[in-house]
């Protein structure tokens, strides 16, 4: 009989712990070479693995591909020879704007490879979302599809930086001036390349989140945070030779680079990935059908497949999972004891954002797991929850406050671009401050409580009111605009507006409607209004700031809380 292989526990791990030891088995130091695109191919290949699959893909017609380390490493060499081809220089920007395909995934390694800075953005983007995040960017260039390419143009001649558009999908003849064709599998194949002597500190992607108020602001990180996103994918997510691993996050969030290409491939782990949308019966199938070993999904993905009932999972064979994890939003208890009587296996909480880069907090495996909590720091993150008013840790058990970090960490966020203050006023009294607000029971387990600001947590993804309500804006009708969070059942939270109208404007269900649809195309679905309700006028303080609070603390049935510097009070 073969040994069973047990775990060090999560107290054997934080006891003594060193990030030199993610260092010494990635070969890597701070002050030395370090580049994520190499590590996450030909590494792996010159570690014995190049013929072993990197990628399966499969796309919403069931068709499929299977790209090993070793392509990796080539095509990766190919695309970042080919943006040399366009004297994109290290540094420059480089959007990624596509579907869950190939070239999104390799073109992300090969852009790390010429070092120039990866800047993914979600596909469904529209056009205004993708203009003020290439522009906040100076981006030079963009790769992207056929189906995406006309977005692109209707906001090129507003974008002075943006020297080139590359589609990997279409003939050089349907292409307008200024556009090149990119397609990978014509390329000359390059078998070396000079990869970009980048070290520790060099840019590396660029991750835009939304805030409360004024626009996205561009996470940038490094390639040192490869140091912690290879050692919480081999430990949080329990990474093992052999595993097929799962991550539904789209690259366009920073969940689907850091755990959808970095960990699992620094790891030299096999993934699939599945380009198509939501469906139980697919996602059951697609996991038999490649035996997945290790899920990554998030706690709206779970309430669907709970909708859906455990009889639909037990009519396929499941049986090759062995560990489940979450990401993206608090994962309520409910869901927790579903997964053990869906699956057999409980899914485990983590949490993290896009500045953090690596998973902080999180329900480690082996350990108890207590249904509803976030877990415990990752062994070499010093966690706590501030008082809010001295930023000083929070000593009682149970008592809520704000969640922050002790600087330091590897994969930490080291700028928002062109925004030195935006980033500084994430830090207090020698913490980071996530922006989240949660208590610590007497077990050291944190319990979250909800968000510490105005940003809309919507199936995971996090959405900025400002920009929503810019959009809502530029719709004729509108005069003025409040974008809060509601309460949903399967996406935790979803956009409400409350909008007064111009004169000459009357609030119906066909205006309501208009005005959606208004805001998907500008934005993205994520950002559209579930709700608009009409109304005559907004809360504000004497001095004409609408206070989002107050309509949010409504839909929430929560106490409205200190109104006497409101108008009309």
């Amino acid at each position: 009989m073969s040994a069973v292989m047990t775990l060090p526990t999560y107290e054997e791990r934080v006891a003594g712990f060193d990030w030199a030891l993610s260092e010494e088995e990635l070969g890597v130091s701070r002050e030395g070479r370090v580049n994520i695109g190499w590590h996450c191919s030909d590494r792996i290949c010159d570690q014995g693995r190049a013929q072993a699959p990197a990628l399966i893909w499969e796309d919403f017609a069931g068709a499929g591909r299977v790209y090993t380390f070793n392509d990796l490493r080539v095509l990766s060499n190919t695309i970042a020879r080919f943006l040399q081809s366009l004297d994109v220089a290290p540094g420059e920007r480089v959007c990624l704007f596509m579907d869950r395909i190939p070239e999104l995934y390799i073109g992300f390694l090969g852009i790390l490879k010429m070092g120039a800075i990866a800047q993914p953005l979600f596909s469904a983007f529209g056009e205004d979302s993708l203009w003020t995040r290439l522009e906040n960017a100076g981006t030079t260039a963009i790769i992207t599809q056929k189906k995406h390419v006309h977005k692109v143009r209707k906001i090129r001649d507003r974008l002075p930086a943006l020297k080139h558009v590359i589609v990997v999908d279409a003939a050089s003849a349907t292409l307008q001036p200024g556009e090149t064709a990119m397609a990978l599998d014509a390329l000359p194949r390059v078998e070396r390349f000079a990869v970009y002597p980048s070290t520790g500190e060099t840019p590396s992607v660029l991750h835009y989140t939304s805030g409360t108020t004024g626009q996205p602001k561009g996470a940038q990180h490094v390639h040192y945070s490869l140091v912690s996103q290879y050692l919480t994918a081999k430990w949080v997510l329990d990474l093992q030779p052999g595993d097929i691993y799962w991550c539904n996050a789209d690259p366009g969030w920073v969940t689907g680079t850091s755990y959808g290409i970095i960990g699992p491939w620094s790891n030299g782990i096999t993934q699939v990935v599945l380009d198509s949308g939501f469906n139980t019966e697919r996602w059951y199938a697609f996991v038999a059908k490649h035996r997945v070993t290790v899920w990554y999904s998030a706690p709206t993905a779970i309430r669907l497949l709970m909708r859906d009932g455990t009889e639909m999972a037990k009519r396929h064979d499941l049986s090759s999972l062995r560990h489940l994890a979450s990401v993206g939003e608090p994962l309520n208890a409910e869901a927790v004891i579903w997964s053990k009587e869906a699956f057999g296996l409980p899914f485990h909480d983590t949490f993290w954002q896009t500045e953090t880069g690596c998973i902080v907090i999180t329900n480690f495996p082996g350990m108890p797991i207590k249904p509803g909590s976030m877990g415990k720091p990752f062994p070499g993150i010093k966690a706590t929850v501030l008082d809010p008013r001295t930023f000083e840790p929070v000593t009682t058990p149970g008592s809520v406050g704000l969640i922050a970090l002790r600087p330091g960490w590897p994969s930490m966020v080291r700028s928002y671009w062109n925004n030195p203050g935006g980033y500084a006023n994430k830090f207090r009294n020698g913490w980071y401050l996530c922006g989240d607000r949660a208590s610590v029971d007497t077990d050291g387990y944190f319990w979250f409580v909800g968000r510490d600001d105005d940003v809309i947590n919507t199936g995971g993804h996090l959405v900025g009111p400002f920009e929503i309500e810019s959009a809502l804006l530029e719709h004729p009708a509108v005069a003025e605009s409040a974008a809060v969070a509601k309460p949903d059942p399967v996406n935790m939270e979803v956009v409400k507006a409350f909008v007064t109208l111009k004169p000459g404007y009357r609030g119906d269900a066909d205006l309501e409607l208009e005005i959606m649809n208004y805001v998907r195309k500008r934005l993205s679905p994520l950002a559209m209004p579930q709700e608009i309700e009409f109304v005559a006028s907004l809360p504000k303080t004497r001095s004409g700031k609408i206070v989002r609070r107050v309509l949010r603390a409504k839909e929430w049935g929560e106490p409205v809380g200190d109104t006497s510097t409101l108008m009309d009070e």
